[in-house]
């Protein structure tokens, strides 16, 4: 099996762990703490099968946030309530830069941005659209 996970670099990856956890509901699987006392690398999983990895790339690293401007993004398709993530995620200080929305694809979905500056997009399914009724075709 072939699977893609994103590796987020974090300045503070102890403390991107636990707001990932009380923000978002992720859990952390690994940590490793290497010599130097900061976490060098930490695996975390949302719902059954969804991962991340984090490292600490050292003092050369700056964040989003430091540099002033989106990097990226992490889209996360989840089973629960949206809303009611959206509102999780703004009470543990999350900045919600986009309200719970429909969108014309069939997802409800919501965008935050974590202390460190790193974009994340939540999405619930709603209802199913084919592609080609929102203006998208498919490859192939």
């Amino acid at each position: 099996m072939q699977t893609v996970t994103p590796y987020l670099l974090y300045e503070d990856c102890d403390a991107a762990l636990d707001f990932l956890a009380r923000a978002f509901g992720f859990e952390e699987t690994l940590r490793y703490t290497g010599e130097g006392g900061y976490v060098n690398h930490a695996e975390m999983k949302v719902g059954a099968e969804g991962r991340i990895y984090m490292g600490d790339p050292g003092d050369h690293y700056r964040s989003p946030k430091r540099l002033g401007q989106e990097t990226f993004g992490t889209y996360v398709n989840v089973d629960e309530d949206v809303d009611a993530l959206c509102e999780r995620a703004r009470s543990a200080g999350a900045e919600i830069t986009e309200e719970p929305t429909d969108q014309e694809y069939g997802e409800r979905r919501f965008t935050a941005t974590d202390p460190e500056g790193q974009v994340w997009y939540f999405g619930q399914q709603i209802k199913q659209v084919a592609p080609d009724e929102w203006g998208a075709k498919v490859a192939g």
